[in-house]
């Protein structure tokens, strides 16, 4: 190495020393010369933190105070623009009440005011035909008289177009036909027309009719024959082979006629191919009669076997021949009992499309039955068994695999809660229910039911379990919405809770049944009155009072509040104000009323067509007077133990009515009062009702001579 390297690398050295020790020293003692500076930027900048830090806080804290003030003042706002409303809500209604009050109280007064002014004039009327006839209201008929009242319009119904003229005869019956046939010519050619004889029913004259007629009669309208009716009807297998004749028939009912036999059904199933409705029911075939059936009838929709004894097991079998009954929708076996659980077996093989079923009167009739018949039928959606003790909840599962929209049991004691869980799950579409004396039954199976949203039609009658809670929970459910017929009688433990409930949720409630609910009040009464959508309401054997239901009820068509004893006048009096379109009413067992409510009744109701006056004690011969000037529509009459109305006047009034019953003797110890309408006690003995009894059941204004 050269000196000159040797001192250039020194120097080097020394210089870069020298300039690490400069750059560290200047390091250090700069930033000391800066410390205050940067000290009291530190502790500005803290200070400015801390104060935003403390006014986020206040904020805060203020924030939450107008904020909770704010909802304060719109709460306070809130309830003082509530009770404005609430104010003005009480102003409108009590005006609107006070109006209302009125206008009911005028409606009231107008109402009462021509009720007075009608009868006034009623009565007016009666003392001048009574006073011009200087007779009875109740005189033979006399063509001369009857010239001599005054100038008669004439009408000639010849005249009216054909279309008109076919309407009026169409609601005539068979003999009423006949009849007219007879009055003149142009009579007799308005029954010809063809469309008057497209249904004959020959039932209604069955004990005047010959065969002779009737087989004249088909042979003549042999090609319009779309419907016969031989019910009841004694015929000649001659006359029965006649039906043959009717090669358009569709529906045939020969139900109850003991003389028809297996020969002549072959001759009707061979010329009537085309029958859709078929009732054998009560009659003496037997399996040769089903053999027919599938051969024959390929297009049978409805078919009655009910109370036939004489067909088996095999004979069901014989409906899979040929092309079978696969369209039969409608089938009533009722009372066959000698049907066994291969006979439902048998049905189900045959007829698979069957929709509709009813089974009464079986008391062979088993759970097994009905599993036979569903395998197979999975499309019923009716079933009826009225008078089928052993089915019990074990059917209603079966049953679970059709889509059911209808039930009818009555007299049932092995139904029981659980069946109603199979009905909420399985049937939402059920519409119709009737499970009338199924003595099992309690709340629990009108809850289950309230979820139905379809249901329209529900009958519990003699169900003496149910109570207040069952029909609340019931009620609760969407299924009040739509319920139209509700049938409650004999529930013993209802009370006013229930019917308060009812008249809430039920606006479209049109037949109500409340028999014999005897701890029902006024206060109850009251508010079905406010169920204005009400056309029948039975309220027999309640404690009604004489006004309580009827100033509501201006639709009202049907009333029944027999055996009430509590009614007076009063009531009839409501109902000739308030109730004029009444067709049907029932005060049997109503001992105070008397012939002056049925006068207003007689000169008010006009519609009235069906009366029952059983044991209304104090009525007499006027009341039947005033029933046939004002009732000119009533076609059935009771009166059953009316002492004081003679058998003259009611023989008088037979030849008006279509049917009438008719007892003079005294009421029976069970109505509660005796013959002068007095209460019993437990010491009054009353002596038995006399021996004479007369009973009209029918008509004799139409006379049963033979019209042929």
């Amino acid at each position: 190495m050269t000196p000159e390297l040797m001192i250039k690398a020194c120097t080097f050295y020394t210089g870069r020393l020298v300039k690490t020790h400069f750059c560290s020293w200047r390091d250090i003692a700069i930033p000391l010369t800066n410390e205050d500076d940067e000290l009291a930027e530190k502790i500005e900048r803290a200070m400015k933190y801390n104060n935003f830090r403390l006014q986020k806080y206040v904020f805060r804290l203020w924030h939450s105070y107008v904020k909770g003030q704010k909802k304060q003042l719109t709460d306070t706002l809130s309830q003082v623009q509530k009770m404005l409303h609430c104010y003005k809500l009480t102003a409108i209604l009590t005006k609107w009440r006070d109006k209302a009050r009125l206008k009911y109280k005028k409606r009231e007064d107008e109402l009462i005011l021509k009720h007075e002014l009608q009868l006034l004039k009623w009565r007016n009327n009666l003392k001048l035909k009574v006073a011009a006839n200087g007779e009875s209201i109740f005189p033979e008929p006399s063509l001369s008289k009857v010239s001599l009242e005054g100038n008669i319009p004439e009408c000639d119904i010849s005249l009216l177009p054909q279309r008109a003229v076919s309407q009026i005869f169409f609601y005539l019956s068979l003999k009423d036909k006949i009849i007219c046939s007879h009055v003149c010519h142009s009579w007799m050619l308005m029954t010809q027309a063809s469309s008057l004889w497209n249904g004959i029913d020959f039932s209604t004259v069955k004990n005047i009719i010959t065969g002779k007629y009737i087989v004249s009669t088909l042979q003549r309208w042999r090609l319009n024959v779309l419907r016969l009716n031989f019910r009841g009807c004694i015929l000649r297998l001659k006359t029965l082979r006649s039906v043959s004749l009717c090669r358009n028939l569709q529906e045939l009912n020969v139900s109850d006629c003991p003389t028809l036999t297996d020969e002549s059904m072959r001759y009707i199933s061979e010329g009537c191919p085309g029958i859709l409705y078929l009732n054998l029911s009560n009659t003496i075939i037997t399996n040769r009669t089903m053999r027919l059936l599938p051969r024959h009838f390929h297009n049978l929709q409805n078919l009655s076997l009910a109370y036939c004894k004489k067909f088996t097991d095999k004979g069901l079998r014989y409906l899979n021949l040929g092309d079978g009954c696969h369209k039969l929708i409608y089938l009533d076996l009722s009372g066959c009992t000698q049907i066994s659980v291969q006979g439902f077996r048998n049905i189900a093989n045959s007829c698979t499309g069957i929709m509709h079923l009813t089974i009464n009167d079986m008391p062979t009739l088993t759970d097994n039955c009905i599993k036979a018949l569903v395998e197979r039928c999975p499309r019923i959606t009716s079933i009826v068994f009225i008078g089928a003790p052993h089915i019990s909840d074990c059917a209603f599962k079966a049953l679970s695999t059709c889509n059911l929209r209808k039930i009818r049991f009555e007299g049932n004691k092995r139904i029981t809660d659980a069946c109603f869980k199979f009905i909420d799950k399985n049937y939402p579409n059920i519409s119709h229910i009737y499970m009338a004396d199924c003595k099992r039954l309690t709340d629990s199976s009108l809850k289950s039911l309230s979820p139905l949203k379809q249901l329209t039609v529900l009958n519990l009658a003699n169900c003496i379990r149910i109570g207040d809670m069952g029909v609340k929970q019931f009620l609760d459910g969407p299924v009040s919405i739509r319920i139209r017929e509700l049938n409650l009688s004999n529930c013993i433990h209802l009370g006013d809770a229930s019917i308060m409930k009812l008249s809430e949720c039920c606006p479209n409630l049109n037949y109500l049944s409340l028999r014999n609910c005897e701890h029902l009040t006024d206060l109850a009464i009251e508010y079905v009155v406010n169920i204005f959508s009400l056309v029948s309401v039975d309220l027999s054997g309640t404690n009604i009072s004489n006004e309580a239901f009827c100033k509501g009820s201006l639709i009202l068509e049907h009333l029944d509040v027999s055996y009430c004893s509590q009614l007076s006048n009063e009531i009839i009096k409501a109902l000739a104000i308030y109730c004029v379109s009444l067709t049907s009413l029932s005060i049997a067992g109503c001992p105070k009323i008397t012939d002056s409510a049925m006068e207003m009744l007689s000169a008010k109701c006009h519609y009235l067509h069906i009366l029952d006056i059983s044991g209304c004690v104090l009525l007499t011969d006027q009341m039947l007077e005033d029933l046939q000037i004002g009732c000119k529509q009533l076609r059935i009459l009771k009166m059953q133990y009316c002492r004081l109305i003679s058998m003259e006047a009611a023989k008088r009034m037979s030849s008006i009515v279509q049917q009438q019953e008719y007892n003079p003797g005294d009421p029976p110890l069970w109505f509660g009062y005796d013959y002068e309408g007095k209460p019993l006690t437990r010491q009054h003995e009353i002596p038995p009702p006399k021996n004479v009894e007369w009973t009209v059941t029918e008509s004799t204004h139409s006379s049963q001579e033979e019209v042929v």
